[in-house]
């Protein structure tokens, strides 16, 4: 089966043994010693000597977590959205009571920095900036340094999500500025669904030491009194912990640098692979992803039932388009356990399949 969707990802099979393993005792030394493992390992792919948490939900509890420990009611917030994702971290902040001025770029257009810095410099009263560097539902990748940049600039907080990026993309966090960044064990990190990893800077530390949002599950400053005795607050998914340990060992053994070139060359042969096909890449070129390649659905092309051939027929599965996008892209997702074999297979399946699907090339 070739399982290429944004997440959650293949598992190498070293990986998927170690969660059959017994429980340990979360409070014991054993578990201590893992995480303060996974935590050291975490911050050299985060490249940041700040703060990293496990914390046992999905991607998007860490983006309601980063939320809820720096802003309080009423703060104004900038949040930069070019897709479905950056959608969500809005409707995140609102619910929990911020003022949220929504910067929206075209869906498969990156976030312009000129037009972020458009905005900080007429509302001065924004508190914080939430960006998504790698936009899922969209494939496009917005140039984070620039962004960061301007961030900085103002002054502002920047939170990040980085979920389906980090670990596959280059993220240095520290030397962008990045004050909180989230990601996720069931993209590129080899694992199953089920933990949020977020780091926190200095300046996120003093936004939590203010922060009014409600949080109880959440709270960072807990997560760090625990951590500090190689614990969690709350009972962790353990076996997704055995896995996570085990696929840092795998990304230290390949080296951050190695495994973000590896991304880009499997990104680029899908883009090749899918352009060879006579089809067109959803976003512009300038921005293309390298862990998710996402395809514009052309006429006379029934996109659910490519994706169902592919999958009865093929054993190939990808991932429709999301939101106003369903029915009108399809999506490649290659990060994690990938290589360029893979994405030949995928392109051998869809070269059988979509002329059954109604593409005449």
């Amino acid at each position: 089966m070739q399982l290429r969707i944004p997440g959650p990802t293949p598992i190498p099979e070293e990986i998927l043994q170690t969660m059959t393993r017994q429980m340990i005792n979360h409070r014991g030394p054993q578990f201590a010693e893992m995480i303060h493992k996974a935590t050291d390992i975490l911050k050299a792919m985060f490249q940041t000597k700040g703060d990293v948490f496990l914390l046992t939900c999905s991607g998007t509890g860490g983006m309601e977590a980063a939320i809820v420990n720096t802003l309080s009611p009423g703060d104004k917030v900038l949040v930069v959205a070019n897709g479905f994702f950056g959608e969500r971290f809005a409707d995140i902040a609102e619910l929990f009571g911020a003022q949220v001025e929504r910067l929206r770029f075209e869906w498969g257009r990156a976030v312009d920095p000129q037009e972020v810095r458009r905005a900080l410099s007429q509302d001065t009263g924004i508190k914080a900036v939430l960006v998504t560097h790698n936009e899922t539902s969209t494939g496009v990748t917005s140039d984070l340094e620039a962004i960061s940049a301007v961030v900085r600039e103002y002054q502002k907080l920047l939170i990040v999500d980085a979920i389906s990026g980090l670990g596959s993309i280059d993220l240095p966090t520290d030397e962008w500025g990045c004050d909180v960044v989230i990601t996720a064990s069931q993209k590129g990190w080899m694992a199953p669904p089920g933990l949020a990893m977020v780091s926190v800077s200095e300046r996120a530390w003093q936004a939590q030491a203010q922060a009014k949002m409600p949080k109880y599950y959440w709270d960072f400053a807990k997560a760090k009194s625990f951590l500090e005795k190689g614990q969690t607050p709350w009972t962790p998914a353990v076996s997704t912990v055995y896995a996570l340990d085990a696929a840092l060992e795998l990304f230290q053994r390949e080296g951050l640098k190695n495994i973000v070139a590896r991304h880009a060359r499997v990104g680029a042969k899908a883009r090749d692979g899918i352009k060879s096909l006579g089809l067109s890449l959803f976003p512009d070129d300038s921005c293309v992803s390298n862990t998710i390649t996402a395809v514009k659905v052309p006429e006379g092309l029934d996109s659910k039932k490519l994706l169902k051939i592919l999958r009865e027929e093929y054993s190939t599965v990808l991932a429709g388009g999301q939101q106003r996008l369903d029915g009108k892209i399809f999506r490649i997702g290659h990060l994690g356990y990938v290589s360029e074999e893979d994405i030949d297979a995928v392109m051998e399946a869809l070269k059988a399949a979509l002329p059954q699907a109604g593409f005449s090339g």
